[in-house]
């Protein structure tokens, strides 16, 4: 088994509710992830520098730096642009219609558990299985 194989994969979770931020972040800490977090987009820029996470979850709208300007900022840089993203958003906000450079969007006024394990099979496939049968 490789180094890599055994090293968990790493999250981002970025939104300003601190509820939201709390179950994104529980659910993928369950799941064997290493998870960071930040308020806003201005605050996860240098978290995303630091850390290379694996994908990103992150609000549409938040203060300082909404998450349009975030998926901006961290598509313009080598290093970040191929990261995958998932929006969240409200079912009647339309940032899943407007924002096609996520990879995935999921609601937060519907079960998030399991939009965001469609999410990370969609995205991270087995390497997604791989964190589930080493946390069991």
């Amino acid at each position: 088994m490789s180094v890599k194989s055994q090293t968990p994969l790493v999250a981002l979770v970025v939104d300003d509710s601190m509820l939201i931020r709390h179950t994104v972040c529980r659910f993928l800490e369950e799941r064997g992830y290493s998870v960071e977090s930040a308020t806003n987009g201005e605050e996860a820029l240098p978290v995303a520098q630091r850390i290379h996470p694996d994908i990103i979850i992150t609000d549409m709208q938040m203060p300082k730096m909404s998450g349009t300007e975030l998926i901006t900022a961290l598509k313009a840089r080598p290093e970040t642009a191929g990261i995958p993203i998932v929006i969240v958003a409200g079912k009647n906000s339309g940032f899943d219609a407007q924002e096609h450079r996520a990879n995935f969007a999921i609601f937060k006024d519907i079960d998030i558990e399991a939009q965001l394990t469609k999410a990370l099979e969609a995205l991270l496939g087995s390497r997604v299985t791989k964190v589930k049968a080493a946390v069991k």
